[in-house]
């Protein structure tokens, strides 16, 4: 099983991005999960989000402890969160930015998100909208296919922004 473990604001969309990664992996074929977890529910607090991918049924519904990958759409959470917090020896972590360098010895892959959300005026009041930015990361990471990001976004957006802002983020992540 494959668990992923997704840090942001409230307004970002990272509880939509988890409920697009796994609507993706499910098009891939894939049996998929997404739990969020609100702390205090207001805009800009800080809100975790989880997936699990497997390729047999999933039969837990919770907090992901030991993930596989953490993606950090909003690096400002890391002054209040440990992020990195349980992530597997061999874990990844997925910023939004340009630094590339590892993060506490943690291999960091980084793509600005916030850039190309701005480039495509997906705002919703005031925030950059980074939930289908980071689908396309994801498909050149390989967690789930960009044919399959696209046919999620196409499914719960009918804004063709939202493609163009996954297929960026596949084009600018340097793996």
């Amino acid at each position: 099983m494959y668990e992923i473990r997704i840090h942001s604001r409230g307004g970002q969309g990272g509880v939509t991005a988890a409920r697009l990664l796994a609507l993706a992996a499910f098009r891939d074929g894939k049996y998929a999960t997404a739990c969020p977890f609100y702390g205090a529910e207001r805009r800009g607090a800080p809100v975790v989000s989880y997936v699990r991918i497997d390729d047999r049924p999933i039969r837990v519904y919770s907090q992901i402890r030991n993930p596989d990958l953490v993606i950090v759409l909003d690096p400002s959470v890391m002054e209040v969160v440990d992020v990195l917090h349980g992530l597997k020896r061999h874990g990844k972590v997925l910023m939004n930015g340009t630094t590339t360098e590892k993060i506490h010895g943690a291999p960091a892959f980084a793509v600005d998100l916030t850039g190309i959300a701005l480039r495509e005026k997906l705002v919703i009041a005031g925030s950059p909208i980074l939930n289908t930015p980071v689908l396309g990361a994801l498909a050149k990471m390989g967690i789930i296919s960009v044919d399959s990001a696209k046919s999620a976004i196409r499914e719960m957006f009918s804004d063709e922004r939202n493609v163009r802002a996954a297929e960026a983020a596949f084009q600018e992540l340097v793996i």
